[in-house]
């Protein structure tokens, strides 16, 4: 197979031109590529009079594919393999099934390739079925009125299923072509495969979710909705099996091995966790609001006089900055045409989230403006300082907001001057709980709305507009990430023998595909475990 790079194609070109392009590079005819499938699309805007699609494609042909490369001598042609994922040899002899802790994506992997591999797994999720969860979530936004074991964080899916469904990832993974594969087969779009920046939707997601859930029962293994996990069972520092409860009733299992996908809000099991001896570490963590702009002052500031295309969509950023604080501050999980999302999972306690539908097409833009936040910050030395940290903010704006889960708001020009806002401007809020304006420096760390500030000003001259009096600030955002890492050697195993900490609630892991990542490294693990 031979990968072409960096063909171009005008905004309303059709993409069989890509065919007619790849032969000319190739230096061939085009009735010898036998096959032509796109690799990666992304739009080039870094000139705003020249916005266009750029494309990598796969091509077979029916000639000697080595020596067609070599006659290219061009940086954009390459011999390349297709991705198959290969499975490792499973040297697992224990009687037990292994356990998995959490469905969200870590724990959808981890369980999926352990029944893949034949191994039964037994999956353990605290929240309800996807649908009865959708309806809670909703009861919660409308009513105001928070189930604590399902809810934006806790249910079928984990917390990536009220998000944007952004799969972009910073890490190098083989395994991620297999994430993005599985999530296709169970009804994800196909852009997902090729998109420079795939996203799902949180309408899509739904169906995804419930999907994969399907194909692990169909190959044997188990998913056990709202039940929650007590206690792991341990002897001599190697565990001997766990308690759950579910629906009343209290039950133990034997279990050797036990993978520990518990997502960044399970903050009771990580206490228990504690408890018993495993060892963890505080981990730096980011901190601040949502800030809202009307998507079409992005999609101006961003594609300049193609704004609008229909080709183009939604258009998204992604900026940071340094000054003030030694992290400096950056934006997160940016949602074109997305809502602001109320996410609380403990009693009064404030966060917000973002995310966005397929279609993105929302009036307003949102994304996280974030202030790294170090472990010498934190209150005390305690490894669950920066847990303890989060609630006390998450508290303040509870109380702030009035005490009835509206999220503290402000202006983004009242906040620059430091003054109480009163009222909304042009830009109306999203956040589905309503919102209370006010003076979020007063739920904030001052050293991170002193930072904000700085960051608001710097990103205005990267993306116009940005500064936009009347843009919202809704807060806190504080779990983007884990404050805490469980601690795993070499085997991916903690203190407690056979125990695998996995995902972004044991520190590896930031988003939907990196946590999918770490669950398959963490199935590898179990497989790979001789006992």
């Amino acid at each position: 197979m031979i990968r072409i790079s960096e063909i171009r194609l005008e905004l309303d070109d059709d993409e069989a031109l890509l065919l007619q392009k790849a032969a000319k590079l190739l230096r061939i005819n085009a009735k010898y590529i036998t096959q032509l499938s796109v690799f990666k699309k992304s739009v080039d805007a870094r000139k705003k009079d020249d916005i266009h699609f750029s494309y990598t494609v796969d091509c077979t042909v029916s000639l000697d594919e080595r020596q067609i490369a070599a006659k290219c001598r061009s940086g954009k042609v390459s011999l390349a393999q297709p991705y198959r994922y290969e499975m490792p040899a499973n040297r697992r002899v224990s009687k037990f099934r292994p356990v998995v802790v959490g469905f969200g994506p870590a724990g959808m992997l981890a369980g999926l390739i352990l029944a893949e591999a034949g191994l039964r797994p037994l999956i353990l999720e605290r929240g309800k079925e996807i649908s009865e969860r959708q309806r809670d979530v909703e009861r919660f936004w409308k009513t105001r009125e928070l189930n604590e074991e399902s809810n934006v964080q806790f249910g079928e899916g984990g917390a990536g299923t009220f998000s944007d469904g952004k799969l972009t990832t910073g890490i190098k993974s083989p395994f991620i072509r297999k994430v993005l594969e599985e999530l296709y087969e169970a009804g994800a779009p196909e852009e997902i495969l090729y998109s420079s920046k795939p996203h799902i939707g949180t309408d899509r997601l739904a169906v995804v979710v419930k999907n994969i859930r399907k194909k692990i029962e169909r190959l044997g293994g188990e998913v056990l909705l709202e039940a929650r996990l007590e206690k792991l069972i341990v002897y001599n520092k190697f565990v001997q099996g766990v308690t759950y409860t579910r629906r009343g009733e209290s039950f133990d299992i034997e279990a050797d091995s036990v993978i520990m996908a518990i997502g960044h809000s399970a903050r009771d099991t990580v206490e228990m966790m504690y408890r018993l001896g495993v060892e963890m570490m505080q981990k730096p963590f980011s901190v601040g609001a949502r800030i809202e702009h009307p998507q079409s002052l992005i999609n101006r500031a961003q594609y300049g006089k193609f704004a609008g295309h229909p080709k183009l969509g939604a258009a998204d950023y992604k900026l940071a900055c340094h000054g003030l604080h030694e992290r400096g501050a950056y934006t997160f999980c940016m949602c074109p045409g997305g809502t602001v999302v109320a996410a609380a999972s403990e009693k009064e306690g404030v966060i917000v989230n973002g995310m966005s539908s397929l279609a993105r097409d929302g009036k307003n833009a949102n994304s996280a403006l974030l202030v790294g936040i170090e472990p010498k910050d934190f209150p005390s030395e305690h490894p669950l300082a920066g847990i303890y940290y989060q609630k006390e903010i998450e508290h303040r704006a509870f109380l702030l907001g009035g005490g009835d889960y509206r999220a503290p708001a402000q202006l983004v020009g009242d906040f620059l001057k430091g003054i109480k806002s009163e009222k909304p401007g042009e830009v109306e809020p999203t956040c589905p709980t309503g919102v209370t304006f006010t003076d979020i420096s007063e739920c904030l760390p001052q050293k991170v709305t002193d930072t904000m500030r700085s960051a608001i000003t710097q990103m205005d001259k990267k993306l116009n507009g940005f500064a936009l009096y009347d843009a919202v600030l809704t807060a806190p955002e504080t779990r983007s990430s884990s404050s805490v890492r469980i601690l795993r050697d070499d085997l991916l195993q903690c203190s407690i023998r056979g125990v695998y900490p996995c995902g972004e609630g044991a520190g590896y892991a930031g988003g939907i595909v990196s946590a999918a990542v770490d669950g398959i490294k963490c199935a590898h693990a179990v497989l790979g475990d001789e006992h």
